[in-house]
């Protein structure tokens, strides 16, 4: 497996380029901001990749940004949980009265194709087998993407000896507890995390060391 990541210069948001290996099809994670698009292509054509895909984890700006010249310049879809889509055009809506302040004068659209995922949705691509977890607690549509079960894609939901901040429009502390308890903590140690923000990680370590987890078993 070929796992090729870009922390965008804004809040250091890592998308991630996934793909069965060198010259074959990929997938591209939560573009992020400013618009990292450009990046992106350079990425993918040092790799001879060919995108079929682009997943959001959550609908939070700076997960975002990027996702209409991405999706829409290589004519692919966009894939987001149905509670989440509202903020691709109306990012306000998911975002703290500051950060709001400073994008009032921006004006955002969905990519041309978006299709809505529920938790258990399954994308079968190439050599590559993607299945949806919708964990609430960061977003109300927060997910994570379990990967030929190899990989974790985690987005802001579980990072490396953290888990993303609830007190933003629709988070929710006490489902990020049920998530955890629920959708992370039975996943296998063996799997490799793929965080949205920071360094990438593993079930067991998280397990063994992650104090949000660590507190599901006290």
């Amino acid at each position: 497996m070929l796992v090729l990541s870009y922390p965008a210069p804004m809040f250091a948001t890592n998308c991630w380029v996934i793909s069965p290996g060198q010259g074959q099809e990929c997938i591209i994670i939560d573009p992020g901001m400013p618009d990292i698009s450009h990046e992106i292509t350079m990425l993918i054509e040092e790799h001879q990749l060919k995108p079929v895909a682009s997943i959001l984890t959550h609908g939070h700006l700076d997960h975002t940004f990027s996702i209409v010249p991405v999706a829409d310049g290589y004519e692919i879809p966009a894939y987001i949980h149905s509670e989440d889509r509202r903020f691709i055009s109306d990012p306000a809506g998911a975002l703290s009265p500051e950060f709001t302040a400073q994008i009032t004068a921006m004006k955002f659209t969905e990519p041309r194709d978006v299709r809505e995922l529920k938790n258990g949705d399954e994308i079968d691509l190439l050599g590559m087998h993607l299945k949806a977890i919708h964990a609430p607690g960061h977003t109300r549509g927060s997910m994570m993407f379990l990967l030929n079960e190899e990989i974790l894609i985690s987005g802001d939901v579980l990072f490396a000896g953290s888990i993303g901040r609830t007190d933003l429009p629709t988070g929710s502390a006490i489902q990020m507890k049920e998530t955890l308890l629920n959708k992370v903590f039975p996943l296998s140690d063996d799997l490799r995390v793929l965080t949205g923000h920071g360094p990438e990680t593993t079930i067991k370590f998280e397990r063994k060391n992650n104090p949000y987890l660590k507190e599901l078993t006290s």
